[in-house]
């Protein structure tokens, strides 16, 4: 046995809007980042990383911190973080509904969301699932061998469907499209991003946009991608 220590170290940061599960939906990870050589140090406030000291050892982020705020200090931090190879990982809102109001942390990763379309009108109960549309995920045909989503098929949820703005400096792994349904005010489909990976500076980003909550990440295929997300990230 080798003197060196070759322990990984994951920060696990959680928190904002507590609809998104952020401690259980993180939680259902964390045996996984163990199982895999992580050793790992859970905080609820983004400011950690504004801990250049804290950061400097880490090598992968996983991230689910819903709207929520952080100071620009927080996001030099994690962005100098990334660019010098640290890993960025998360789903849903937890990573593309984070910090609305950085231009520089949206830069970082890639993408925003913008909204969920909601049942029709005459459909919604009020029951937490108003918002919860049967979609496909579907593969993108030219990265059916890209490691986080080697041998999977397209897959069918029903939850919520992001609607994101995003660029072209990102890698679409796999795409939802949303109808334009009588009533909406788009005229046609649109077609967006549900899973990407970005190349920063020496660092990764890894981005699926399926995660409302632990039952949508418990999914065979969404839990798949998202545990290779976190592999394909880390450092």
């Amino acid at each position: 046995m080798s003197d060196i220590d070759v322990t990984k170290h994951a920060l696990v940061v959680r928190g904002g809007w507590p609809g998104h599960h952020p401690v259980a939906a993180t939680d259902a990870f964390l045996p996984f980042l163990r199982d895999t050589g992580y050793e790992v140090r859970i905080e609820d406030d983004p400011e950690v990383y504004a801990d250049e000291s804290v950061m400097a050892a880490v090598d992968l982020v996983l991230q689910c911190v819903s709207m929520g705020t952080a100071s620009d200090a927080a996001v030099r931090g994690l962005a100098a973080a990334v660019e010098r190879g640290t890993g960025l990982a998360g789903w849903h809102g937890g990573v593309v509904d984070s910090f609305r109001a950085s231009a520089d942390y949206l830069h970082l990763v890639g993408g925003q969301f913008a909204t969920h379309p909601g049942k029709p009108v005459a459909d919604r109960r009020d029951d937490g699932a108003d918002f919860f549309i049967e979609h496909q995920i579907v593969i993108a045909p030219d990265r059916r061998d890209h490691p986080i989503v080697a041998g999977l098929d397209d897959f069918t949820l029903t939850t919520e469907q992001y609607w994101v703005l995003t660029d072209g400096a990102s890698d679409v792994l796999a795409t939802t499209t949303l109808a334009a349904r009588p009533g909406d005010p788009w005229h046609r489909p649109v077609t967006c991003p549900a899973v990407w990976t970005r190349e920063w500076g020496a660092g990764r980003v890894f981005v699926a946009t399926p995660g409302h909550d632990p039952e949508v990440l418990a999914h065979p295929s969404v839990r798949t991608i998202v545990e290779r997300g976190i592999r394909w990230a880390s450092r």
